[in-house]
């Protein structure tokens, strides 16, 4: 484990940690007084605890997914992280509180009220200490649910330990995917031990109940008003580069970063997990990130969402109209090419196409009825991608394609389990996996320049990072992208080491002002 690892997974802990804290302490001070005010009252325990349970039946994904749309959370990061968190905290604590509740003997609620106590001292020196193993209870599930599921938040930009494990699926790297699951593990195990012992303690004090109480109280509230804290003083970056979830992407926001950094005095934060094109379209259009690496032809067909019937048929207008249009609508800048092109490129295996004679698109359509394919979820739905192309070639498959991780699919096509997916052109795994490119000879796929895009606001606030920007285009190569690409799928080294080694052999030093 290098270093540079090491720190990051400290950091990604200790956000995990508050993240993980806030919600279940918020989820607490919800669950209380809903599971007391409904005391007593049947019918409307039902109803409260069928409505926790139907958010449990959401999956997290699609949960954390839906909380993007709405405005007031702001889109990206921590806030709509915490509402869904909260929301699985829910059910568990509001069983364990009801429950406890529910088994407390209306005797003894009678011999309280005979000695002349109040109904809030019924409550707090009767009820709510004979429904505390139930309550502690449903506060250890809660805790243990919310760290699994705060690894989900790193697909919106919330951080946490969950940005190994996407970063591990994209590139195949078990390194990677450990350093996300064994914290997460140890983090839910050790929150677990402690409640328990927590839990014991508390059960087996008597007469200083009320001051451990008080103790704990406060001790909760400190650690409350830390986690917020925390949370609004996280480590500001000036500058926040953005990426997509697999390797090019990362390579490209890590060479941003640094000459972003070795150019200007400005900080930058790197947001390298935020999965599809659409989500950080919205992250750098809201301006919760300040630029990232598109390509021209996504920013086209899926961003733009241009008919193929406009499309220029030169590269170079291509870019001058969608750098027009992003302007015009979304008050984005669209920058130079970086120098090179990562088309989407259908791959087969090199042993099929030798043996079949395959070498275009065209020629594999009659093969294609016995073939099993698997696809990005991007590639599946976007305008330029699967239904597009199997309209233009007439594309009948054996069965539906799949929908897997983009980092997966080499595997699977190289293992036999498919014979079609649809990679990038520029990949490391293409030629050390042995497949074939079969070349798009109706020419369905527009021109995929990388090309940064930056929010024009930011640039305003930050004028100097034009120069720097401007700077890189034209400065890589589709077969030195698909080096570095190399690097980090094939040596497992990390994107950071591979640009700056990068850097430091190809580029100019920059110094700061």
């Amino acid at each position: 484990m290098t270093p540079a690892l090491a720190r990051e997974i400290l950091q990604r802990s200790g956000e995990h940690l508050l993240l993980v804290l806030v919600s279940v302490a918020l989820a607490l001070l919800i669950a209380l007084p809903l599971g007391l005010a409904v005391q007593g009252r049947p019918r409307l325990q039902r109803l409260l605890l069928a409505g926790a349970n139907t958010v449990q039946t959401i999956p997290s994904l699609a949960l954390f997914g839906l909380l993007l749309t709405v405005p007031l959370l702001g889109g990206i990061g921590p806030t709509p992280a915490l509402v869904a968190l909260i929301l699985y905290a829910l059910l568990p604590l509001l069983r364990g509180l009801i429950t406890g509740l529910q088994q407390v003997p209306g005797g003894l609620l009678e011999a309280g009220r005979a000695l002349g106590l109040s109904a809030v001292q019924v409550l707090l020196r009767v009820q709510l200490p004979l429904a505390l193993p139930s309550l502690m209870a449903g506060l250890r599930v809660a805790t243990v649910i919310s760290v699994a599921t705060a690894t989900i938040a790193a697909a919106i930009g919330a951080g946490g330990l969950g940005v190994f494990i996407f970063r591990g699926i994209a590139t195949v790297n078990n390194t990677l995917l450990l350093a996300g699951a064994l914290p997460s593990a140890a983090i839910a195990l050790a929150a677990d031990a402690g409640l328990g012992a927590l839990e014991t303690r508390l059960q087996h004090q008597r007469r200083p109940r009320r001051r451990w109480a008080l103790a704990i109280a406060l001790a909760g509230a400190v650690l409350l008003a830390i986690a917020l804290h925390g949370l609004a003083q996280r480590p500001a970056a000036t500058v926040v580069i953005g990426a997509k979830g697999f390797s090019e992407q990362q390579l490209l926001g890590e060479l941003l970063a640094q000459e972003i950094e070795a150019g200007t005095r400005l900080k930058v934060k790197r947001e390298f997990s935020l999965g599809s094109t659409f989500l950080l379209h919205e992250a750098v259009r809201r301006g919760r990130i300040d630029g990232y690496v598109e390509y021209s032809g996504t920013a086209w067909s899926a961003i733009l969402k241009q008919p193929e019937s406009q499309r220029p048929a030169d590269r170079r207008a291509l870019w001058q109209r969608s750098r027009q249009l992003m302007a015009e609508r979304f008050g984005l800048q669209m920058f130079p090419s970086l120098g090179f092109e990562n088309s989407f490129a259908m791959l087969i295996r090199r042993a099929d196409g030798e043996r079949l004679g395959l070498r275009t698109l065209s020629q594999a359509v009659p093969a294609a009825r016995r073939w099993r394919a698997a696809f990005g979820y991007e590639f599946l739905n976007r305008p330029d991608g699967w239904p597009g192309l199997a309209r233009r070639y007439g594309f009948q498959l054996d069965s539906p394609p799949s929908a897997m991780d983009l980092g997966l699919t080499y595997r699977a096509l190289a293992e036999g389990r498919v014979d079609l997916i649809a990679g990038d052109s520029t990949n490391g795994l293409i030629p050390a996996l042995n497949l074939q490119i079969l070349e798009d000879d109706r020419h369905y796929f527009p021109p995929y320049d990388a090309v940064p895009v930056f929010n024009a606001a930011s640039l305003r606030r930050h004028p100097e990072l034009v120069a720097v920007i401007e700077s890189l285009a034209g400065r890589l190569s589709a077969p030195t992208m698909q080096r570095l690409n190399a690097a980090v799928d094939l040596e497992h080294r990390s994107p950071e080491q591979v640009i700056r080694q990068w850097r430091h052999e190809a580029l100019p030093k920059a110094t700061a002002p």
